[in-house]
């Protein structure tokens, strides 16, 4: 009965490679799968550099188990080593992040020495490629990045997506609290901008530069920079509406 009974559960190991759908056909008895939240993230050096990732895991909607190719540790020192005043503030901004990760209690970091004779790739393909053997997630605000390692059936985290994502939706007739910061285009406008940097023009509104005016959503258009929303003075957009229902009763 031993030998019976282990010899089927090799036969089902054999058959059932995959352990997002190993079970047996047992009754009452299943193998519990591996959840994403914590399948290891491949994070690329934008992505150190852009510096929410600590916060983000933080919030457990990530896995808390990072890994950081040596090559990206590489690119970072190089870009700390800079000439380049910028990029060198970039890199040591990159090397910064890493080291508040590696302290942090509820994320696990790990640099990880890939071990394959792939130094003449590309960083991105190598990145895709250390993925893959890891059977991971890449992580990544790169555009470009994530089509190639999607053509090559790698899961991808965008962060910009995200971030499109979480964007708030603001449909005429919303009010908003809104910082008037700068003069728009036509004479009488003002600018003011949401937390996400969609910019609101706010008609009539120049007067009230450099302070915290309420105003009205009229309407919003898509152009090719992004979202621009068009609002009124909420005190303008009462008076228009009581002329509007004026004419309609006249």
């Amino acid at each position: 009965m031993v030998y019976c009974a282990f010899g089927y559960l090799g036969t089902m190991l054999a058959m059932r490679s995959n352990r997002d759908e190993f079970s047996l056909i047992i009754p009452y008895v299943r193998f519990a799968r591996e959840t994403t939240q914590h399948e290891p993230l491949v994070i690329d050096t934008n992505i150190i550099i852009d510096g929410r990732i600590a916060d983000l895991c933080a919030t457990g909607f990530l896995s808390r188990s990072l890994i950081v190719p040596r090559f990206v540790l590489g690119e970072l020192q190089q870009l700390a080593d800079s000439n380049d005043g910028i990029k060198r503030e970039r890199g040591r901004r990159g090397l910064d992040i890493l080291n508040q990760l590696q302290r942090s209690r509820e994320i696990n970091l790990t640099i990880h020495d890939s071990g394959l004779d792939d130094g003449d790739l590309p960083t991105d393909a190598r990145l895709v490629r250390v993925a893959q053997v890891l059977q991971a997630r890449l992580l990544t605000n790169d555009q470009a990045l994530g089509q190639v390692a999607r053509l090559q059936q790698v899961p991808v985290l965008n962060l910009n997506d995200l971030s499109r994502a979480l964007r708030p939706v603001v449909v005429p007739g919303d009010e908003l609290e809104l910082n008037l910061v700068k003069e728009g285009r036509d004479p009488h406008q003002a600018v003011g901008y949401l937390p996400d940097g969609t910019m609101i023009v706010v008609n009539q509104g120049r007067p009230h530069i450099g302070r915290v005016a309420t105003v009205v959503v009229s309407s919003a258009l898509q152009t090719g920079g992004g979202r621009l929303i068009f609002a009124e003075l909420k005190e303008n957009a009462r008076v228009r509406t009581a002329l509007q229902a004026q004419a309609t009763l006249d």
